[in-house]
């Protein structure tokens, strides 16, 4: 049957900033999806805590007195979306998030900001797996389509419909929805079992980076330094919170 119309769990973050390492969840959503169709779902308003800043609530919609009229603590979001999300894995059930590596990042920098046991941590010690990532999919697949390669774009490619950018419920469902689509389209890709897809992914991802930070530099960046890990970047001891 394949992964691809097995239980996928949607993910999504949206957040104050662009640097997972710094930023803080404003909303989040997990979403249980099946041949494409929502089964059940869990949504987030966090009260980051700092000031979400007006080009943040300008993509998400968030505003700062909504978040901190309706919020919950940020801390309790944070410990509450790890749980969902580590039962899944729990059970061998990949959660899908578009360029998982900035949203489990920025998860996994909120629970160490509050003290909070990390998500390898409740599994035991095991990384977090398996998770699949369009984003990192679709660029080994089809490397030379041309175009942007966002969520909206990638959606477009695939006959994906997204129907709210930057709201986390529309962009976890679509982020499962074009999983499934990206599979569908490369047998190759359906024919791993998750397991070996995530660490294809990882190896995927090692390789964009190394392109990526080698064309920077011959572009004069000669410093420009591109992280390869997913998908979860480390978290450096003294990391600014």
């Amino acid at each position: 049957m394949g992964w691809h119309r097995e239980l996928l769990i949607g993910f999504d973050l949206e957040t104050t900033g662009t640097d997972p390492r710094t930023a803080r969840i404003v909303t989040a959503a997990v979403i249980e999806v099946r041949a494409g169709e929502p089964m059940g779902r869990r949504e987030w308003l966090a009260d980051p805590g700092v000031e979400i800043p007006a080009d943040a609530v300008a993509v998400h919609g968030i505003s700062n007195e909504r978040a901190a009229a309706e919020g919950r603590p940020a801390d309790r979001v944070a410990d509450a979306v790890a749980d969902v999300l580590v039962a899944y894995w729990k059970t061998g059930v990949p959660v899908v998030a578009y360029n998982a590596a900035f949203d489990l990042t920025l998860l996994s920098a909120e629970l160490r900001r509050y003290e909070l046991p990390s998500l390898a941590d409740r599994l035991g010690g095991v990384r977090p797996a398996p998770v699949i990532d369009p984003y990192t999919i679709d660029r080994r697949v089809d490397r030379y389509r041309r175009g942007k390669r966002n969520l909206e774009a990638v959606c477009a490619e695939y006959g994906i419909v997204l129907g709210a950018a930057h709201d986390a419920t529309a962009d976890a469902l679509a982020a499962a929805r074009l999983a499934s689509a990206i599979a569908e389209r490369h047998p190759k890709v359906a024919s791993l079992g998750p397991a070996e897809l995530h660490q294809r992914q990882i190896e995927w991802y090692a390789d964009w980076a190394a392109d990526f930070q080698a064309f920077l530099r011959r572009k004069g960046e000669a410093d420009a330094v591109v992280d390869g890990t997913w998908p979860l970047r480390e978290l450096t001891e003294g990391q600014p919170a």
